[in-house]
């Protein structure tokens, strides 16, 4: 079973414990036969890392408390009331409250462009 994480982390150890799963999930794939060069590119960085462990936090939140964020999705670019517009609204909280964090939120969310 997974460790609870504590609430009100400092975006450093969010970064060190993002930087962790990604240590783990390379050491992982290495042993499992991937080749490095084949699967570090599709990795997210630490930044995004840390994006899906806060959505994954928020989520677990939600359910604990039975709030779901669909009053939040009447924002006609977010999706009206579906599940898109929870979450646009889930990683964009995420944003506001890690404002270093916004770059990686629009990545994930798929508006920035991809390199090149």
């Amino acid at each position: 079973m997974a460790e609870p994480r504590r609430t009100g982390r400092s975006l450093e150890v969010l970064r060190a414990e993002a930087a962790e799963e990604i240590a783990v999930l390379v050491e992982h794939r290495s042993r499992a036969g991937e080749d490095p060069w084949e699967f570090m590119p599709t990795l997210p960085t630490v930044d995004e890392q840390v994006v899906l462990i806060l959505r994954a936090e928020a989520v677990e939140l939600d359910a604990a408390i039975g709030q779901r964020s669909a009053h939040w999705a009447g924002h006609p670019a977010s999706g009206q009331g579906t599940e898109l517009g929870e979450e646009y609204h889930r990683l964009r909280r995420i944003a506001l409250l890690h404002p270093e964090l916004t770059p990686a939120v629009w990545k994930l969310m798929g508006a920035l462009p991809g390199p090149g």
